[in-house]
């Protein structure tokens, strides 16, 4: 069976009354307890997003994240009660896509279960070939050129590739794997290559909020240039435009 979302939360009262609430508004949701009964429950069960406590008896969410990572790029918000920027910033590194503070209002938490589902393959654009490229096609008319590049058909501003379809990035011919986030931060700043996109600007498009803090942009930025860059110490490809956002410069 297909779940738009599992609550991963061992306040069972709580994570009842979110799927509840999410079920109103036409986001299939269940919930589990622990993280044993997380990974039976995925073992049987297609589910596009993850709503994963920190503090869950015998194995913590933490682990938990950690041991999906190793198999599985499905989105992980955590929900947690733990306020200190350590927690958030160990969450976003281990593979979290977001990190939301409880006590959450049920609204919000909603709108960021939407904007993740929103982003997923098939749901935020359709391919189309043209010319024998693929291209993503946008809601506004817009297209990014996507796909692994024919031998012979890279200039100066054609060493970056994407493809939309199974999370990778071309970059001079190497492929590169990406998780989701990393896949639409990039998307985005390839979008709008060799202008400054600003910081609000990449949380409203990649997030659906432009309300994050820093950190989690931070995180996600290093983690491409990890990927992206020949030396991430001193990048030349994504520039950072202090006080301002970033560039990515083709």
């Amino acid at each position: 069976m297909h779940y738009n979302c599992l609550i991963v939360d061992d306040e069972a009262d709580l994570a009842k009354m979110t799927c509840e609430y999410f079920e109103l508004f036409d986001v299939s949701c269940s919930y589990v307890t622990n993280a044993a009964a997380c990974k039976e429950f995925l073992g049987s069960h297609e589910v596009d997003v993850l709503l994963l406590d920190i503090n869950l008896s015998k194995e913590s969410g933490f682990a938990l994240c950690k041991s999906l990572r190793e198999t599985s790029d499905i989105p992980i918000l955590f929900i947690s009660a733990r306020q200190s920027d350590e927690d958030v910033l160990i969450a976003l590194n281990i593979g979290g896509d977001d990190y939301i503070k409880k006590p959450y209002t049920l609204s919000i938490l909603l709108a960021k279960v939407r904007a993740v589902l929103k982003r997923l393959p098939g749901n935020s654009g359709k391919s189309a070939e043209k010319d024998g490229k693929v291209f993503l096609e946008k809601e506004d008319g817009k297209a990014v050129k996507a796909g692994k590049p024919e031998s012979g058909d890279r200039g100066k501003e054609d060493r970056l590739y994407l493809d939309e379809s199974i999370f990778c990035a071309f970059l001079d011919g190497r492929r590169v794997e990406l998780k989701a986030k990393e896949f639409k931060l990039l998307q985005c700043l390839f979008e709008n290559r060799n202008t400054i996109v600003s910081k609000e600007k990449l949380f409203d498009q990649v997030w659906g909020d432009a309300f994050f803090g820093d950190s989690t942009l931070n995180v996600h930025i290093r983690r491409l240039r990890e990927k992206l860059e020949k030396d991430p110490g001193n990048p030349e490809l994504i520039k950072t435009v202090w006080g301002t956002g970033y560039l990515l410069e083709i």
